[in-house]
């Protein structure tokens, strides 16, 4: 088998992602938004890259789609497979954005994720799973009857 590589200053593929997070009332007025850049954890590459390589020859559902909200502020590492401590986690709603972006919208309704939350993660399963991409931001504190609204999004540049 014959590879070439061809490497050129400034150019190649790269992953990024940004998370944004807007705590609204009971009433729909904003309380909180957080918004940041985030990690592609290890992990969330080797899903990307298995996942192109899957769905060319079994047609697979792309399942990042699950958003986790969680309360521990560790920094975010290469080697993470999990939030540190996580409060809840719902299934978002995947779209593509022009300019190469995937986004995922979850939104956490009131009673569901209350707490001080400070992390973020985008998985392939509802529980479990593979991480894509993990975020720490400063604290949004949920009430019992305040909705957060999360969106994910990642880039391939």
């Amino acid at each position: 088998m014959f590879t070439k590589t061809y490497t050129h200053e400034g150019e190649g593929v790269t992953i990024k992602g940004r998370w944004t997070a807007e705590l609204t009332d009971e009433f729909g007025n904003l309380k909180d938004r957080k918004e940041g850049d985030n990690l592609v954890v290890t992990n969330g590459k080797e899903y990307l890259a298995n996942f192109l390589q899957s769905a060319t020859t079994s047609a697979a559902q792309f399942t990042m789609n699950f958003v986790a909200v969680g309360s521990d502020n560790t920094a975010a590492a290469l080697g993470n497979t999990a939030l540190g401590t996580e409060l809840a986690r719902h299934t978002g709603t995947a779209t593509y954005t022009s300019g190469a972006i995937y986004e995922v919208v979850a939104t956490f309704e009131a009673g569901v994720g209350t707490g001080a939350i400070v992390e973020y993660g985008l998985f392939s399963a509802n529980a479990g799973g593979t991480m894509l991409s993990r975020d720490i931001e400063d604290v949004i504190n949920k009430g019992a009857s305040d909705t957060l609204t999360v969106t994910a999004q990642i880039t391939v540049g």
